[in-house]
């Protein structure tokens, strides 16, 4: 019998245009002031860590249930149908007082993406929206995109705890993923250093992107990144040992158990906390505490056939990290999954339809596929 998994947080529906397909090194090379742009036809996909990394993992043979909230409008509405085709609306919760989540999403070629994003109904998402029972019966419970979600970060993430401390007391192994923090929102003003330190000893595995996690830890080395990028993509200027290490320590003493911070394009970053430690990750996910204890490292990523957009590139990783790690796979094989998986994701638009099975990942990788280093 497959493990049963939760996906649960922030949903929205993911509106992209597609660019002309021509790399640029500046925004202001495409996009200016009255300017007409002619454009491809729009991809429409579900979004946000629920979609993004359930339904990854859904298709990568994961028993995932989906819990989102969304509203009854026509965004809603496309939401359920998507999520359908995978038979995966089950979960949802439906609210006719507030709107359903949408992002249009900028993915000019050259250039980091740009999020438009309306959170709607993920702002009211709440611990009592998860069933006790669904918590008893999951192996893992997976929470994503907490600054998006006004309930996770006020009261100084006070139900993003519960929901975490539940999920913790009913057996289950948790998984925490963040998203960009908009300084000029609400989200903005949070105490994010202060919930992390709350939440992580909740957390087993916590898989922030780097650039999260620095905003969220230390605002002004986040500062001096943005003025040593100059605009580029700030992943490719990151020195390992001087920019990502301290982030994953504080993390560690914070009380994580398994930390992966995505790091872009080059890879990404992993530390794994002692023995006795990973002991006390929930049984029913199947770690084997002798393979993953007490390790250390960078994976690089690997070469991606072609790149079309980065969206759902990270959720998707995690998804191949989370469900190699439930189907017993050591640490080595689940991240070389993990980063062939999010390698595949960029050679589409959207989040799904560039995933490959672990076979055919293990095939690529065995025929020698390159690492971006």
């Amino acid at each position: 019998m497959k493990k049963k998994v939760i996906a649960a947080g922030h949903i929205c529906l993911d509106i992209t245009p597609v660019f002309p397909d021509k790399k640029v090194s500046r925004l202001s090379e495409i996009l200016s002031p009255g300017r007409l742009i002619q454009m491809g036809e729009a991809d429409v996909h579900t979004g946000g860590a629920v979609a993004n990394t359930g339904l990854a993992m859904k298709i990568l043979g994961a028993d995932v249930t989906l819990m989102g909230k969304i509203g009854t409008d026509a965004f809603g509405e496309m939401v359920c149908n998507i999520l359908r085709q995978h038979d995966a609306e089950k979960g949802m919760i439906l609210s006719d007082q507030e709107s359903t989540s949408y992002s249009v999403i900028l993915a000019v070629p050259g250039i980091d993406r740009i999020f438009l994003h309306n959170p709607g109904a993920n702002h009211s998402f709440r611990a009592s929206d998860i069933p006790q029972k669904a918590l008893e019966e999951a192996a893992l419970f997976h929470f994503g995109y907490p600054p998006l979600m006004k309930s996770m970060y006020e009261h100084d993430g006070e139900e993003l705890v519960e929901i975490m401390k539940r999920a913790k007391a009913a057996g289950a192994a948790t998984s925490l993923d963040m998203a960009a923090v908009d300084p000029d929102a609400e989200a903005g003003s949070a105490d994010w250093e202060k919930i992390l330190e709350r939440v992580m000893p909740y957390v087993d595995f916590f898989v922030p992107s780097v650039e999260e996690l620095c905003y969220m830890l230390d605002k002004k080395r986040y500062t001096e990144w943005q003025e040593r990028a100059g605009g580029r993509d700030i992943t490719e200027m990151l020195n390992i040992e001087k920019d990502i290490m301290p982030l994953g320590k504080q993390c560690m003493e914070f009380g994580a158990k398994v930390l992966l911070i995505k790091c872009g394009a080059p890879g990404m970053y992993y530390k794994t906390a002692d023995r006795r430690t990973l002991m006390n990750i929930g049984s029913r996910a199947g770690l084997d505490p002798n393979n993953w204890a007490g390790r250390e490292g960078f994976e690089e990523s690997y070469v991606p056939e072609r790149v079309l957009s980065g969206t759902g590139a990270g959720d998707t990783s995690i998804a191949a990290f989370l469900t190699a790690m439930l189907e017993g796979y050591p640490l080595e094989k689940t991240l070389q999954f993990s980063a062939a998986t999010g390698a595949s994701c960029v050679a589409a638009y959207d989040a799904l339809s560039g995933l490959k099975s672990f076979e055919e990942l293990e095939k690529k990788i065995n025929a020698g596929w390159c690492k971006s280093a």
